[in-house]
């Protein structure tokens, strides 16, 4: 028989003293401390993730949605490259959800969460996979494991036990028993998120967060806007 599960309240209380009333202190934001380019904003606040022991700041959420119907899914992936073109994660483009859900709505979103620092940087934009030769340069510098792994994986098709998934990747290390340099898979590879807006978000208390907004022009000027929080 079946239950009605009990309701949670996950917001905490509003009390001075309250965990809630202690968020969003560590820092601020003013146009005057932003560049005139997303991507170097983007790069300096990367690095001071790093200085400050974000824990794997490279860590996304890639949401993606299919169309005709519009449902929307996401999951969390590591950013591998940045540069004025735009954000690249890799990943199955073959059966995988996302890869559906690109090749009919070629548009995708990032979100970086960075706890430590109380910011988070939101992309959005459409995607372009990277060519096979691209996408040799970084799957040659994965470790040999991860390089069979994504050989063997049908990612997200129904196994009927882990003993087929092994038995996949054993067919796969057979495969390329002889062989050093294995090639990169044609279901594989990267995906460059191009950003048409950009967003830098710091938390601030009572929920008052400083957001700023980079928009791209038909001319790939940026404008920058602060947001409402």
């Amino acid at each position: 028989m079946s239950t009605t599960p009990s309701k949670h309240i996950f917001a905490p209380g509003g009390t001075n003293d309250s965990p809630q009333a202690q968020q969003y202190t560590k820092g601020s934001l003013e146009i005057s401390q932003l560049d005139a380019s997303p991507f170097t904003q983007f790069d300096t606040w990367f690095k001071h993730a790093n200085e400050e022991k974000v824990h794997q700041p490279e860590t996304v959420t890639l949401s993606t949605a299919e169309l005709p119907s519009g449902r929307v899914s996401a999951r969390m992936v590591y950013l591998k490259e940045m540069d004025d073109r735009g954000f690249v994660i890799y990943s199955n483009w073959g059966t995988s959800r996302k890869a559906k859900d690109v090749e009919s709505n070629p548009h995708a979103a990032l979100t970086f969460w960075w706890h430590e620092l109380e910011r988070q940087v939101r992309v959005e934009g459409p995607c372009e996979r990277l060519t096979s030769e691209e996408s040799q340069v970084y799957y040659d510098t994965r470790i040999r494991g991860s390089r069979l792994g994504a050989w063997a994986s049908r990612q997200s098709q129904v196994l009927r036990d882990r003993e087929e998934l092994e038995g996949q990747v054993k067919e796969v290390e057979e495969k390329f028993s002889e062989q050093e340099k294995i090639p990169v898979p044609e279901f594989w590879g990267g995906l460059r998120v191009k950003p048409e807006m950009v967003e830098f978000w710091q938390g601030r208390p009572s929920r008052l967060h400083d957001r700023f907004r980079y928009t791209k022009s038909e001319g790939g000027e940026w404008k920058i806007d602060r947001l409402s929080p």
